[in-house]
């Protein structure tokens, strides 16, 4: 009987051994989270009453230091010395003049006045008549303005010049291009055309350029000025126009 009482006492004592550590692990869990939130709780309350600002304050104390630098004091410049008291010039009394003699005037003589009355025995004394004026000469007449000198124009259509007619290009002709071309030419005092520029296009390359050459090719009539042959710009238009 004994034997079977401590066989079933064993493990009646194994359990409470290993009940007793586990009791203790779960009391320390609950103390640890008891500490937490009473942590936590003492944290917000800090916050909320300004306790917690004060300690930083105090923790980390701030210092501001002003220091106020009050600028010289400029001296007063020594008042200048009083001017010296110039000498008073006492003014000269002016030299009064002298009092001149006068001489005493002569007396005037007496004159005899004419009667304005004609008397009748006194002879009549002829007047000669007054010189007439001579008129003024009349002014000399204005010599008349010089006249202008006489302007020729230059010309291309003289017979004798036997200027060829343009070519109508065959590559124009075929695109059938046409229009108006009106060179400006600069005609020389020998006849013959010095630059050449294009004053109104035709609208079409192959005109304008050969307008050109077939009017380098010709000659003209020199302009002149008072008989005088003279360079002159001249206009020359060119039909360009298919049959």
């Amino acid at each position: 009987m004994n034997d079977s009482a401590a066989a079933l006492a064993r493990p009646a004592l194994g359990a409470q051994r290993r009940s007793a550590p586990d009791s203790s692990h779960v009391h320390r869990r609950l103390l640890i989270i008891a500490a937490v939130i009473g942590f936590h709780v003492l944290a917000l309350w800090a916050l909320q009453s300004g306790l917690l600002r004060r300690a930083v304050e105090m923790v980390i104390p701030v210092e501001v230091m002003v220091e106020l630098i009050e600028p010289p004091r400029q001296e007063a410049p020594p008042a200048p010395p009083p001017p010296e008291p110039k000498p008073q010039v006492r003014p000269q009394p002016k030299p009064q003049p002298r009092p001149v003699a006068r001489k005493p005037e002569p007396t005037p003589l007496p004159v005899a006045e004419a009667d304005p009355t004609p008397s009748d025995n006194a002879p009549a004394v002829p007047v000669a008549p007054a010189e007439p004026v001579p008129p003024a000469p009349p002014a000399p007449p204005a010599p008349p303005a010089p006249a202008a000198p006489v302007v020729e124009m230059p010309s291309s259509s003289a017979g004798y010049l036997r200027n060829p007619a343009p070519v109508y290009p065959s590559l124009s002709r075929r695109l059938g291009e046409q229009g108006r071309v009106t060179l400006r030419v600069l005609v020389q005092a020998d006849g013959t055309p010095g630059d050449i520029q294009v004053a109104t296009s035709s609208g079409f390359k192959r005109l304008d350029k050969a307008a050109v050459d077939a009017v380098r090719r010709w000659r003209f009539v020199p302009g002149k000025r008072a008989g005088v042959p003279e360079a002159m710009w001249y206009l020359v238009p060119i039909n360009w126009v298919l049959d």
